[in-house]
């Protein structure tokens, strides 16, 4: 009886936790997050039957489920919407280190189309940076900030990792961050000329702070490079996620468009069109497959027939013929 209600209550934990990170990381709607919520919770029931739940289940069980939905006579949309909440869920898992293995990766969904990630112009990029510079704010705001973004923006980061990153791992002035990514998985990336000087003006303006707390309070000094006093002790997602927003909203950019996640997007995107190595790319972000970066080489696709539909001489005449 104990085992169940544990069970009951890690379910709980993990999917408000999930939908927490959802609406911080990927700035997910209200009515996205009800039908994840929703969806997991059809799933957790189904799997207190089968004495199973979410740190255990196989991909046996996860497809088991999946036919029970269908057998069911769950519509295809359903079905799709419900595995995507479970591949959703499990990829966040493995991310954060509550399973050593994403049992939902290989399932595939019910005859659904790819969606292609959301990017954004490098003009648009260079809108929110000069944002995050606005003078206008505190002097540490527009430090922190400034850094927060040029980092983002150079390193294509998760913003997990952003936001935890140990103070003892930026200084000396580096040329490439080790970054602890998925699984614990260390990987390297470099740092453009503007985040090295935004990295040294903020540790600058942090270290002074600190020492004025120790000094002044008796504060022990923070591991982390963006110190918070709340309980995880580094600067939050959803903090975060809420600066970008001021940022795209001061930018003049669609704040919808706008999440740290679509700047990870742009970062892989921008080095493509500029003729980056897909592997050096698939180094950079942390990907364990070459075919999720893949989906890049899709975006610069999508981009470049585009161009050739808004650009290409003989492209417009064949739309003012049709407009005829």
């Amino acid at each position: 009886m104990n085992d169940h209600s544990n069970g009951s209550s890690d379910s709980v934990r993990w999917i408000s936790t999930f939908l927490d990170a959802q609406a911080a990381e990927l700035g997910a709607a209200q009515n996205t997050l009800a039908a994840y919520g929703r969806d997991l919770r059809n799933f957790s029931d189904w799997l207190d039957r089968a004495a199973s739940d979410f740190a255990s289940v196989t991909r046996d069980q996860i497809e088991s489920y999946l036919i029970d939905c269908e057998a069911e006579g769950l519509s295809q949309s359903t079905r799709a919407r419900r595995l995507s909440a479970i591949k959703q869920l499990y990829r966040f898992a493995f991310e954060e280190g509550w399973r050593d293995s994403n049992p939902a990766i290989q399932i595939s969904g019910p005859g659904r189309s790819k969606r292609l990630p959301k990017t954004l112009s490098e003009a648009h990029v260079e809108a929110l940076l000069q944002a995050a510079r606005d003078p206008d704010q505190k002097e540490g705001s527009r430090l922190r900030s400034t850094c927060l973004m040029e980092l983002l923006y150079a390193t294509g980061m998760r913003v997990s990792e952003l936001v935890s990153l140990p103070v003892n791992a930026c200084r000396g002035d580096p040329r490439v961050l080790l970054i602890t990514g998925k699984g614990d998985k260390e990987r390297i990336v470099p740092l453009s000329p503007p985040a090295r000087a935004a990295l040294a003006e903020w540790l600058t303006h942090r270290d002074e702070i600190e020492e004025i707390a120790r000094i002044e309070k008796g504060t022990p000094p923070s591991p982390y490079l963006f110190p918070s006093r709340g309980k995880l002790g580094h600067l939050t997602r959803h903090r975060f996620f809420q600066m970008i927003k001021g940022f795209a909203l001061n930018a003049g950019v669609p704040p919808a468009e706008v999440t740290p996640h679509t700047l990870r997007h742009a970062f892989a995107t921008h080095l493509l069109a500029n003729g980056a190595d897909l592997r050096v790319i698939q180094t950079l972000l942390g990907h364990a497959d070459l075919a999720t970066t893949e989906i890049y080489t899709h975006v610069q696709e999508e981009r470049l027939k585009q161009l050739v539909l808004d650009h290409h001489p003989l492209a417009q005449g064949a739309a003012e013929d049709d407009s005829v």
